[in-house]
């Protein structure tokens, strides 16, 4: 019977250590994985600065460009001057075989010019469209990296969270387990004192 008792106490003891262990282990899971969590973290709040510059960038260079100066402008503009001279060349032919007054002639570079003042203005005029365009898709952009930023940073919180009460629970584990082991160690003195040893 002394034995069996004595097996009892020294496996509880056995199962305390273990216990203590298993709860370091626990805060010890708990602070890597803690800190596994912050490095990725850390790498995607990079990327999301990383993509905020790029679209500041696109932004500054879009916005900013002189829509005259697109090559699709310049071509439309290249093709109006083009026509208008062909068509002042033949007013000019015309007068000259017809004898027409030099009025007519300047009537028709004078309709020439406007129309290519109206090719300008309209010009002018998609170019501030596509610049409300370009600063709403920034905007839209700029919205949607700040959102999954924030989130970023709530799922951060969450991590901390969990990280610290992973370890707090490891740790009042083992301060049940060093209770328990005390407890143990009182009754096996308990028992020596009433059984000798």
């Amino acid at each position: 019977m002394e034995r069996d008792e004595a097996a009892q106490y020294s496996n509880k003891g056995k199962i305390m250590i273990g216990s203590l262990i298993g709860a370091g282990l626990g805060a010890a899971a708990s602070i890597i994985g803690g800190i596994k969590a912050r490095k990725a973290a850390a790498e995607a709040n990079r990327m999301l600065d990383q993509q905020k510059a790029e679209n500041q960038a696109w932004y500054d260079r879009r916005y900013n460009e002189d829509a005259t100066q697109r090559a699709d402008a310049q071509r439309i503009l290249q093709m109006t001057m083009d026509r208008m001279r062909r068509r002042n060349q033949a007013a000019a032919g015309t007068a000259a075989v017809m004898g027409s007054s030099t009025e007519a002639v300047a009537a028709e570079k004078q309709a020439n010019a406007q129309a290519l003042a109206d090719t300008a203005s309209q010009i002018a005029a998609a170019g501030a469209a596509r610049k409300d365009q370009v600063e709403n898709q920034y905007l839209a952009n700029k919205n949607a990296l700040t959102q999954q930023q924030i989130g970023l940073k709530n799922q951060q919180a969450g991590n901390i969270a969990q990280a610290t009460q992973g370890a707090s629970q490891a740790l009042m584990g083992a301060g049940a387990a060093v209770d328990e082991l005390g407890e143990a160690k009182k009754d096996r003195e308990l028992y020596e004192k009433i059984w000798g040893k």
